[in-house]
């Protein structure tokens, strides 16, 4: 299989208001639009939020989403009103990240790749 593109769909309850944490507090770039939903970028990706879900996320998903400055992303969202599930810390695999969460619950995982860790290293 050769996939040319990819991108994950969340379908929440309250369509304005994830449009509007994705968009708005998150502030994540949207590449398209059409009438019932938004797809938004993604680095090597795209997040579709579209039609009407029933229920609350599920707590098997989750969203990572790497940031170059993990402290400066959320003192961001801090003013912006957006309280973190948890707040920055070296994670034993040695990544930074913090936790916040969609109006539906969703989990996001922000990470930072510390300089020296071997997801940075090339190893030509």
């Amino acid at each position: 299989m050769e996939v040319l593109k990819s991108r994950l769909l969340i379908r929440p309850r309250d369509l304005d208001a994830a449009t509007a944490f994705y968009r708005d507090t998150l502030g994540l770039a949207v590449e398209r639009e059409f009438p019932g939903g938004t797809v938004f970028f993604l680095g090597h990706g795209s997040l579709e939020v579209s039609g009407q879900g029933d229920a609350p996320s599920s707590p098997d998903l989750v969203l990572w989403l790497q940031v170059r400055d993990l402290a400066g992303t959320l003192a961001e969202l801090k003013a912006k009103g957006l309280a973190p599930v948890r707040d920055a810390q070296r994670m034993p695999w040695g990544l930074d990240e913090a936790w916040i969460a969609d109006p539906d619950g969703t989990r996001i995982v922000l990470v930072e790749v510390p300089e020296g860790h071997p997801i940075r290293t090339d190893t030509r």
